[in-house]
């Protein structure tokens, strides 16, 4: 499970170093290979890719013209590539989503359970002091039992 924010650099090829806390974890538990993609352009989305197929599982017991699932994949694929892992433990960022999403020089690495995100670091240190934490997300939080 990735957890935790793990700055990095995204290099001058636009190849993503992954943080050792997290390569540890896909060493003991994943391949090379990965699908990188977004929602919005603003946030790169990095899933192991045995993660990415279990979605796609889910995905595909959906009708074929239900609109949402045609909405996620044409989102998904628009920003989305396999990538593969090299020797040294690199990830090579979509072009396209490394220049919508300023993908270049620090970068965080945030893990979320199953997947990576990766954001420009600058931007999002200002959301994370935009959003706070509100007693309505605590309230949620209880409710769920956390």
């Amino acid at each position: 499970m990735f957890r935790g924010n793990h700055p990095t650099r995204v290099d001058e090829k636009g190849r993503l170093k992954v943080p050792a806390e997290f390569k540890r974890v896909i060493d003991e538990k994943y391949g090379t290979q990965f699908y990188i993609t977004s929602m919005d352009g603003k946030v790169a989305q990095v899933y192991p890719f045995e993660e990415w197929e279990e979605i796609e599982r889910k995905l595909n017991a959906l009708p074929t013209f239900d609109q949402t699932k045609k909405k996620f994949l044409n989102t998904t694929g628009y920003w989305g590539q396999v990538v593969e892992m090299d020797g040294q433990g690199r990830l090579l960022l979509p072009q396209l989503l490394r220049d919508a999403a300023q993908l270049k020089g620090e970068v965080a690495v945030v893990g979320l359970q199953k997947l990576l995100e990766v954001r420009n670091l600058e931007a999002f240190r200002q959301q994370i002091e935009k959003e706070t934490f509100t007693p309505e997300d605590e309230k949620k939080l209880s409710e769920l039992g956390i």
